[in-house]
Order: structure tokens, then C-alpha cells, then sequence
């Protein structure tokens, strides 16, 4: 490809990759700081917080690539994602593969900087990358692999930061998995109705009329895994004022999402980025003032 048309496309790229729209680095980035933060028990080393940060962009950007890849047939019939370069045909599906690799590959590098636990873990965050897209076509279950690829920097963190992957790591790992599931079921009744008539699974589709309620389960459930994790860590105060607020904000999605309205629902999903801000900011600041 030549310099001019790689100029040409860049912006088609920035948009496959999401960089303009970085809410899904963010739902992804925060609680992997929150395991860096309590895997250090304060600052983590500054090389592991840059990689982590480096590698979450890019693992995230290269997750919106093959996900476009694998709906590039269905995004067009989505009100939502008829825009999609994919869908346009701004990018080819040659292009796609190319960039996913790429991005694969510099995530890669990344990893290589860290220790060997953290690189054999990283082979599962690959493959669950990979895998995600492609779920929705054979089980109603795709936010569970979604939650499982958004949770998978947790362990990783940890390994990077202390080589080991203590029943700690494992119970935030839940606690994203379980929160991932609630925000991305919202997120999916955003595309319920299109969803339906193109044959896309999804769990706000399997929930049906029970949606809200398991929704709120689940974030229950995520904030007693958290409190669990602050329990056996010691974490005061401030954490758990900041854990209110995350559940503060629940409550006001809960009321969001009360009559399944599309945008309202999207924006219920987009607060979720301010529930993870929060709960980091607790953390980080309860370890300051030790």
C-alpha cells in the first residue's frame, strides 16, 4: 500500500479501530488499573502500567477490527452499524485481517516485555479476542465470552506485576466478568429489534422482559465479589465510597433502561465508564493516604 492511499484510508481505519470512539478502551482500561493497583498494593511499576495501558488500547482497537470483520454482512442491516467502514466497503475484509494482525502482533511485543506466566496468559486473551465476534451466531451467551476477552487483563496484571495469580485476581476477574455482562446486555437492547430479524443472539434477547432485573444482578453480584476483594485486601474508606458511587450509578441506569428505550439504553451503557472511574479512584486514593 502506498504512502498516499494509506493517508486516504487512515481516517477508515481510526474509525474500524473505534479510536474516536474510545468508551470500549475505557470499560477495559479501568478495571485492569484496578488490578495493577491492588496487585501493587499502591503505585505499580511504571514499565508494567505503560505496557498495560499500551496494550489495552491496542488489544481493544484490535477486537473492534475483527468484530467488524465477522458482522461486516450484518452490519449494514443494523441501524446502529450501517456506518461501519466494513459495511460501507471504505475497508476491505483483506484490510481488516491485515490491521487485526498487525495490532495482534504489537500487543504481542508488548506482552514480550513482561515475565513468562504473563505472555502464556496473554494466549488466552488472544483467543478470546478472536473468539468473541463470532458467538452471537451460535449462542445467546456472547456478552459471557465479551466479559471473559474485557476481563482477561486482570490475571495478566497481576502475573506482570507479582508473577502469580492469587484467589484475588480471580474474584475481580469475576466481578468484571459479571459487570461486563450486565453493560453489554444493555448495550444489546440498543439492537434488540434488529438483532431479532437478522437472527443475532444476544443475552438482552434471552433475558427477554427479565432483562433489567438480571441486569441488576449481576451488577449486584459484581460489587459483592468486590467487597469480598476489599475484605481480604484491607481496602478502607475510600474505596468504598467510591464503590457507592459505582452503585449509586447503577440505580440511576436501572431508571435509564425502565421503558427499553434505545437511547436510553445506550446511555446507561455509556455511564458504566463513570462506574469504573470511580471504583479507581477509591482505590488509588485509599492506598495514597496508607
Amino acid at each position: 500500500m502506498t504512502t498516499s492511499v494509506f493517508t486516504q484510508q487512515l481516517p477508515h481505519y481510526i474509525k474500524l479501530m473505534r479510536i474516536d470512539r474510545p468508551i470500549g478502551t475505557y470499560l477495559l482500561l479501568w478495571p485492569t488499573l484496578w488490578a495493577l493497583w491492588i496487585a501493587a498494593e499502591g503505585v505499580p511499576d511504571g514499565d508494567i502500567l505503560i505496557i498495560f495501558i499500551l496494550g489495552v488500547i491496542s488489544m481493544r482497537a484490535a477486537g473492534c477490527v475483527i468484530n467488524d470483520f465477522a458482522d461486516r454482512k450484518i452490519d449494514g442491516h443494523v441501524e446502529r452499524t450501517k456506518e461501519r467502514p466494513l459495511a460501507t466497503g471504505d475497508v476491505t475484509a483483506k484490510e481488516a485481517i491485515g490491521l487485526f494482525v498487525f495490532l495482534g502482533l504489537v500487543s504481542f511485543a508488548l506482552v514480550l516485555m513482561t515475565n513468562p506466566l504473563t505472555i502464556l496468559l496473554s494466549l488466552g486473551g488472544i483467543l478470546l479476542a478472536f473468539m468473541y465476534p463470532f458467538m452471537k451466531r451460535y449462542t445467546h451467551l456472547p456478552q459471557v465470552v465479551l466479559g471473559a476477552a474485557f476481563s482477561w487483563a486482570i490475571p495478566m496484571a497481576y502475573a506482570a506485576q507479582t508473577n502469580s495469580v492469587p484467589v484475588e485476581a480471580w474474584l475481580l476477574f469475576a466481578a468484571k466478568l459479571l459487570w461486563t455482562v450486565a453493560y453489554d446486555t444493555q448495550y444489546a437492547m440498543v439492537d434488540r429489534n434488529d438483532d431479532v430479524k437478522i437472527g443475532v443472539k444476544s443475552t438482552a434477547i434471552l433475558f427477554g422482559e427479565l432483562d433489567r432485573h438480571i441486569i441488576a444482578l449481576l451488577q449486584a453480584l459484581a460489587v459483592i465479589a468486590l467487597l469480598i476483594v476489599a475484605a481480604y485486601k484491607g481496602l478502607g474508606v475510600f474505596f468504598y465510597l467510591g464503590l457507592a458511587g459505582g452503585v449509586t450509578l447503577f440505580v440511576y441506569q436501572a431508571k435509564l433502561i425502565v421503558h427499553r428505550k434505545r437511547e436510553d439504553c445506550f446511555k446507561a451503557f455509556l455511564n458504566n465508564h463513570w462506574v469504573g472511574v470511580l471504583i479507581l479512584l477509591g482505590i488509588v486514593v485509599d492506598y495514597a493516604v496508607k
